[in-house]
């Protein structure tokens, strides 16, 4: 029977049956002084492979910090099957600003992967991040919210024409996959290129825990752990429905408002609405002049306004469409949830 392998870093070494709590220096700030970036490998005692769970590659995107935590600090892993590589928080400097992007120069971090050592501060760390933790994996989840001002239903977003990116998706069970290759320098991009298939979950909004979305994706990582066998005793899960999504197609829409003013959202995200239903409405501060936004198509949203100030040509909602079978298994499971 094969042994279970001890997880390497620079600088560290994390053996079978052990945990280990690392701060691990990326960066320098101004001062000279570290900047370390905070994670937890959970080496099992018997061989399996390694899973990234990782969260805050922008530093205002806090749901996913708390799915990480609990995996790597409340569950019980005495029968874990392989490894857990668990990065809470990969932007340290946006997330002390509480800013989206690196404060330095106002850089994306989530497109800078695989790195460069010789290159921006944001390459630079995120090669440190990408060779060490990332890179020797097998598969990883990257936990995102919407930016401020908006919110997103549970989703999960994946390159679907690659099988294994395709398999760690469908085990996630999300109802809702949206399929991209995705940005240049993303790092589910980047680690699948790589050959760690990675997907990119989506849930809620910025600056806020959100408990049912956390304990929803916590469910998810779950299933994806059973389906990749670190967690025999878990089960893979069926969602109930799914529809994935082409990205770049006429089967999604941004919504955006044609005139300026107060939003009033009629429904909530993951809400199913019909063609030509009022979405929203838009007033001036009078109320004297009203816009009504109605769905183009039958569909899902996926996302929506959560600020409601909007100028012309400001997004208020993200919307999917659904196929009559699937529209149907949705109406489905909301009149059974109704009745449970």
């Amino acid at each position: 029977m094969d042994e279970a392998d001890p997880f390497t870093y620079d600088g560290g070494r994390v053996d079978p049956g052990e945990t280990q709590n690392v701060r691990y220096t990326v960066s320098e700030t101004y001062m000279g002084d570290p900047v370390r970036l905070p994670v937890t490998i959970v080496n099992g005692d018997r061989p399996g492979p390694t899973v990234f769970l990782s969260a805050a590659a922008h530093g205002d995107e806090l749901n996913g910090i708390e799915v990480v935590r609990e995996v790597a600090h409340e569950w019980d892993h005495t029968d874990l099957a392989g490894t857990l590589v668990c990065l809470p928080v990969l932007n340290v400097p946006a997330f002390l600003a509480q800013e989206r992007y690196l404060p330095i120069y106002d850089r994306d971090l989530n497109r800078s992967f695989p790195g460069d050592p010789d290159s921006t501060s944001a390459k630079r760390m995120a090669h440190q991040v990408f060779r060490n933790f990332l890179a020797p994996c097998d598969l990883g989840l990257d936990f995102h919210t919407s930016t401020r001002g908006r919110t997103n239903m549970l989703h999960v977003r994946a390159d679907m024409t690659d099988p294994d990116v395709a398999r760690v998706a469908n085990s996630f069970a999300s109802n809702l996959v949206i399929s991209s290759e995705g940005p240049s320098g993303s790092l589910r991009r980047e680690a699948s290129a790589a050959g760690v298939p990675s997907i990119t979950i989506e849930m809620g909004e910025a600056h806020r825990f959100q408990r049912s979305l956390i304990d929803s994706a916590l469910d998810s990582v779950r299933s994806v752990l059973a389906e990749f066998g670190l967690l025999e005793s878990e089960v893979v899960r069926w969602p109930g429905w799914r529809t994935v999504i082409e990205n770049g197609t006429d089967d999604k829409t941004w919504i955006r408002a044609d005139a300026g003013g107060l939003v009033d959202m009629h429904h909530e995200r993951g809400a199913l609405v019909h063609d030509g239903e009022t979405i929203c409405t838009i007033t001036n501060p009078f109320k004297t002049e009203t816009t009504e936004v109605r769905a183009p198509f039958t569909g899902l949203l996926v996302g929506v306004l959560e600020n409601p100030l909007v100028y012309p040509g400001n997004p208020l909602c993200h919307l999917v469409s659904l196929d009559e079978r699937t529209r149907r298994a949705l109406e489905r499971s909301e009149r059974d949830a109704e009745t449970a």
